[in-house]
């Protein structure tokens, strides 16, 4: 991959950058279809593109919006659960999100979100809503978040001018750093089709409960491929992504974990786990993706 100069506008540094990403305007509303705007800041790419998450967040805000403002009465609903397709490849800046709500009722809504860029469909969500987790697991597995709370000392942190960092712009706009005994790739090495790291959104970012939720549903994409791990380089393209949000997660660091059942010749598919500070399961996501072809 050739260089890229990341070209910040003033708003994308500012202390609530992931706000920006949910708060999105309503252009037009006919009943159950509505257009919103919306702005994707170059911090949230991975090299030249918007990341995959942080689209899939864009899209839930447009959607949860749209069924507040028509059925104020189901306000209380959030998105549990986004089935994502990737149609095209967007560049960072103005959006639009094209919304239809597809079915409402007291226990689920089913809301379908479009991300158009000149004229042009570039990802589709089916988003369900249903009312989140908010109390006690009768059952959660004992070594579910069994990696420290924080990023210790020896986690490398993706500071801007890193070469991670000079890749994945996520970091100018949240805290990150990824566990480097289970990422053997970034000392060279190879390894397990695993990775583990940490992310945290600005305090302003985290302090709104909506974006806090919808900044862990984006977190469940967060991990580099694990194909890497195993010599493979170059992009994973994702050929279909599903998000699960359990809960609103706590205040400070969320552990996510990646991990693969099976990196074939064409295909792999890979799992992570976002925790939160404290050890509740916050987001779930599966996708399946090419294996990265090496360059």
């Amino acid at each position: 991959m050739t260089d890229f100069v990341l070209e910040l506008t003033p708003a994308g540094v500012d202390e609530a950058p992931f706000t920006r990403i949910c708060a999105v305007t309503a252009l037009e509303s006919d009943g159950d279809r509505a257009r919103y705007r919306g702005v994707i800041d170059p911090i949230w790419t991975v090299g030249r593109k918007p990341h995959g998450g942080t689209m899939i967040a864009g899209s839930a805000a447009a959607a949860t919006q749209h069924l507040r403002s028509v059925h104020p009465n189901l306000a209380e609903m959030f998105p549990v659960s986004a089935s994502t397709d990737f149609l095209g490849s967007p560049d960072p800046g103005e959006v639009e999100y094209e919304v239809r709500i597809r079915k409402t009722g007291r226990q689920i809504c089913v809301v379908d979100s479009a991300l158009v860029q000149s004229g042009r469909t570039m990802v589709h969500s089916v988003l369900t809503f249903a009312h989140l987790d908010d109390g006690e697991p009768a059952f959660r597995r004992d070594d579910i978040a069994d990696m420290p709370v924080e990023p210790p000392a020896d986690a490398i942190v993706y500071e801007p001018d890193s070469p991670m960092g000079k890749l994945v712009h996520v970091c100018y706009g949240a805290s990150m750093a990824i566990d480097p005994t289970w990422a053997r790739f970034i000392v060279g090495e190879t390894g397990g089709a695993r990775v583990r790291m940490w992310i945290r959104p600005r305090e302003a970012d985290g302090a709104a409960p909506d974006v806090a939720a919808y900044f862990a549903m984006m977190a469940g994409d967060i991990c580099p491929p694990t194909p890497l791990n195993m010599g493979h380089r170059g992009w994973a393209p994702t050929v279909q992504l599903t998000t699960y949000l359990r809960r609103r997660p706590a205040p400070g660091w969320l552990r996510v974990i990646g991990s693969t059942q099976e990196v074939g010749a064409r295909l792999f598919d890979e799992d992570q786990l976002v925790v939160d500070s404290t050890g509740a399961v916050v987001v779930q996501t599966r996708q399946l993706a090419m294996v990265p072809r090496s360059s």
